[in-house]
């Protein structure tokens, strides 16, 4: 193990590690640690490691022989590769001690963790031997200053207390701060249902819905059920139509129109269309809000818009040209404008002049089968989609089409490999 003093473990979180020879595991996510009934400090089991493929796995620390600012190293680069399954009497440290309340002992005041240090015993064991909490003074204006004390100056909550105590999450979220959406999404499925709502009804409307938008449907169907049906709506309107629409398909056709009813007309009527077709055409997989310009605007215009980082870059890759108007379903459909060409041509030209009229059109009735062909076939991550009266109705990107094919439920088992590499 390398010389270190002291590690807090919300910094540890989001550390590479590596291997011996430098190769790369993954990152840190959590660490495992086990309560005493007694004040002695909990045992460090080890981290929670997530590997490239979001895979969570545990590695023991006897593995761990370094850490340090920038990185943790194991002593082998062979790990096993077993999916990560806590157990009774196990805490995650991030996922469910952080935000803790706790008792200092002697003045009695009540306090909230904010991180936890481990370090070695004598007996060479890791210990959770330091809590850093912040006192709960009750004035909302004023946070209390951040003590380190050791584990045997506060009462703190044991494994039962975790599983019924309502708990804060600000500083579980801070942990998620910069990281993807995907990454938040696993990393909440990994946490007890308690503190998976708790961190949900946290989060901000926007991202919770890009959240939402990477869980496998049972949980988005469990997550939706635990907000209040405002709260719902609003997170539906914030996300993407497509992802809204298969979402409210899962749902009964009452509870569809409950909360349809409770959107915005201008965020439920997008909605609405996608839930008119078939989830395997591409009506279904389209988007309604794709790349749209008149065939007047320069091409600086289109360069400006394909630059929004909100855009995926599959969406981006294609400007699609219309008659007024500009909103789906649009005026008469006239060629789009690929990335590339942008790229090329003269700011000040117009869009017009660089159309591509040629490309073939999907109907809203294609099936999965016909789209994915089209794409094969044209080499292209992002497609028109054009009804029978020469109107845009929207556009299918690459990674609907992905979704639709890859196995059901492939977010919950991204893949699965052996069982040590």
């Amino acid at each position: 193990m390398g010389a270190v003093s002291r590690v807090f473990v919300a910094q540890l979180a989001g550390l590479p590690v590596f291997g011996p020879d430098g190769e790369s595991i993954g990152k840190i996510r959590d660490v495992v640690v086990v309560l005493r009934t007694d004040r002695e400090p909990p045992r460090v089991l080890g981290p929670v490691v997530e590997l490239a493929t979001r895979r969570r796995i545990f590695v023991p620390m006897l593995r761990v022989t370094s850490i340090d600012a920038n990185a943790v190293t194991l002593a082998t680069g062979s790990v096993n590769l077993r999916r990560f399954t806590q157990r009774p009497n196990e805490v995650l440290v991030v996922g469910q001690l952080l935000d803790a309340r706790a008792v200092i002992v002697g003045t009695g005041a009540h306090a909230v963790l904010v991180d936890a240090a481990m370090e070695t015993s004598r007996t060479r064991d890791w210990v959770l031997s330091r809590v850093a909490i912040r006192e709960r003074t009750g004035r909302l204006s004023r946070r209390g200053p951040i003590q380190v004390l050791r584990w045997e100056e506060i009462e703190a909550p044991g494994v039962t207390d975790l599983a019924s105590a309502p708990q804060g999450a600000a500083h579980l979220l801070s942990v998620f701060e910069g990281m993807r959406a995907a990454d938040v999404a696993a990393a909440l499925r990994e946490l007890p249902a308690k503190r998976r709502y708790e961190v949900a009804d946290s989060l901000d409307d926007e991202r919770l819905a890009d959240v939402f938008e990477e869980l496998p449907e049972q949980d988005q169907k469990e997550l939706l059920a635990h907000l209040d049906e405002e709260r719902a709506a609003d997170v539906l309107e914030a996300m993407d139509p497509d992802d809204a629409a298969d979402l409210l398909a899962e749902l009964s056709e009452m509870e569809q129109a409950r909360l349809l009813g409770l959107m915005e007309r201008q965020e439920s009527d997008p909605v609405r269309r996608l839930l008119a077709y078939s989830a395997d055409t591409a009506g279904g997989l389209m988007t309604p809000e794709p790349i749209v310009l008149m065939p007047d605007a320069p091409i600086a215009e289109a360069l400006a818009m394909v630059r929004n980082p909100d855009i995926t870059p599959a969406l981006a890759s294609m400007v699609f040209v219309c008659r007024p108007p500009s909103a789906t379903p649009t005026g008469r459909y006239l060629g789009c404008v690929h990335l590339q060409r942008l790229l090329r041509e003269p700011p000040g030209e117009l869009v017009a002049s660089a159309l591509d009229t040629d490309l073939a059109r999907l109907p809203p009735s294609a099936t999965l089968n016909e789209v994915t062909r089209y794409f094969a076939a044209y080499d292209l991550v992002c497609a028109p989609v054009v009804d029978d009266t020469d109107h845009l109705v929207g556009a299918v990107t690459v990674d609907d089409v992905l979704d639709h094919l890859l196995p059901h439920g492939w977010r919950e088992s991204p893949n699965e490999e052996p069982a040590d590499a």
